[in-house]
């Protein structure tokens, strides 16, 4: 089944679309990378959509139009990435669509919600193919934060026999898989909600005991702000953090951020642009501007807060590490990936491009994964990782012109749920 996965992160500044074969045999998951692009939001359609997030100035008039408009964008990058890989988009079966987050409240004291703009029906209207989507309000009815979600991929793919790994995203916001070995007395991962325990009574789990997932904090989002403010919007980001290789980290700075609550909030737990956003890099940048910092140390100190963030995350609340997967923007900082190699000398820091999976489409991939879960009606949420009281099936379908075609395979194929992921190059299997 061919698959395209799509998703817009906290970044905002590209639709990443990955379109993937996958084919079931016994228990395994066969999975091929076809294509992947990364399409450019276009500067007016971003900027429309910075108006909804914190202070919240949008209308309800504007999520409307929004909701078509970014569908428009996400269809359009369905229809580049099929070209981009030779196929006729006829050819692709199904397009599992994360949409754009403009809001996410999963805060203790309020009604937990999500929105992610991007309507499907655009989607199949333009494509002609089946449509997944709406992800994340499922985990959160059933008691869950709605992330993360790339923990079902994650579990799938990269649980090693006797390695424990941390598979650690960095995108807007960071987030982390930990893995102990898959020959430890890990448990049911499906059934290990944490939603019903008092936040007092977590305690890091032991090597041997379980799979845990969360945020992890700011990622890429802190430190693109601060460099666009810095630079008057003539960069975007860091490059391969060179900015932040010729500074000077503000130690003192550095800790007064450390103190920040989010960093002692057990798992499970999630954050957004609702928490690490433009405000707040903006208070961050004047602090820094306050104490006479340059722009190279205050992009090295913002640097070295997200790599602590993450180290400290792994100190706290996982187990042993013996290797640290990464995958996202992040994984192209260079001196990001250094702060973080020296922070845990333990572990072997690399990027899940080793084992053949591109770091930049792991998302995309993940939500492709999920969406063929969710049409053959697998749970697809990690309750361990979003605090949700059982499995669930993620999404909400909307049929395009093959859906009774879809069907039919779908009643075919296993009803079990696939165990275990296996990446397939050039019709080779790789074992990761």
């Amino acid at each position: 089944m061919n698959v395209i996965g799509l998703i817009s992160g906290t970044s905002m500044d590209a639709i990443d679309a990955a379109l993937v074969e996958l084919e079931c045999v016994g228990d395994r998951l066969r999975l091929h990378t076809l294509a992947f692009t990364m399409v450019p939001l276009a500067s007016a359609l971003r900027a429309r959509i910075v108006t909804l997030l914190p202070p919240y100035r949008g209308s309800t008039a504007e999520v409307c139009a929004l909701n078509v408009a970014i569908g428009e964008a996400f269809a359009e990058a369905a229809l580049r990435v099929a070209r981009q890989a030779g196929v006729a988009i006829e050819s692709v079966d199904l397009i599992a669509s994360h949409g754009q987050t403009v809001y996410h409240q999963v805060a203790a004291g309020v009604e937990r919600s999500t929105l992610q703009l991007g309507t499907p029906a655009v989607i199949a209207e333009r494509t002609g193919r089946t449509v997944v989507a709406d992800f994340r309000p499922r985990d959160i009815a059933a008691g869950g934060q709605g992330a993360p979600l790339v923990p079902y991929l994650d579990l799938l793919l990269f649980r090693h026999p006797r390695r424990a790994r941390a598979v650690q995203n960095i995108g807007g916001m960071g987030n982390v898989t930990y893995l102990p070995p898959a020959g430890s007395a890990a448990g049911d991962w499906r059934l290990e909600a944490r939603n019903n325990e008092p936040a007092s009574s977590f305690q890091p789990p032991a090597a041997h005991r379980s799979v845990v997932a969360f945020d992890t904090g700011p990622g890429n989002i802190l430190i693109d702000e601060a460099v666009q403010r810095l630079t008057d919007g003539r960069l975007a980001y860091d490059h391969d953090g060179r900015i932040a290789a010729s500074g000077r980290i503000d130690e003192e700075l550095l800790a007064r951020w450390r103190a920040h609550p989010f960093f002692q909030q057990p798992p499970p737990r999630s954050t957004g642009r609702e928490l690490f956003g433009s405000a707040e890099a903006g208070a961050y940048v004047a602090q820094a501007q306050a104490r006479g910092l340059a722009t190279p140390d205050i992009v090295a100190t913002l640097t070295a807060f997200t790599a602590w963030s993450i180290a400290d995350s792994y100190r706290r609340y996982c187990g042993r590490v013996d290797e640290v997967l990464l995958s996202g923007g992040g994984a192209r900082n260079l001196t990001l990936r250094h702060m973080l190699q020296v922070a845990l000398p333990g572990a072997i820091v690399r990027a899940v491009d080793d084992l053949l999976l591109d770091a930049d489409a792991k998302e995309a991939v993940a939500f492709a994964v999920a969406g063929y879960a969710t049409l053959h009606g697998w749970p697809n949420n990690v309750p361990a990782a979003t605090g949700a009281a059982h499995p669930v099936v993620l999404g909400s379908l909307t049929p395009g012109v093959n859906y009774r075609d879809l069907l039919r395979g779908v009643v075919d194929a296993p009803a079990e749920p696939a165990q275990r992921i296996e990446i397939v190059a050039a019709r080779s299997q790789i074992d990761v």
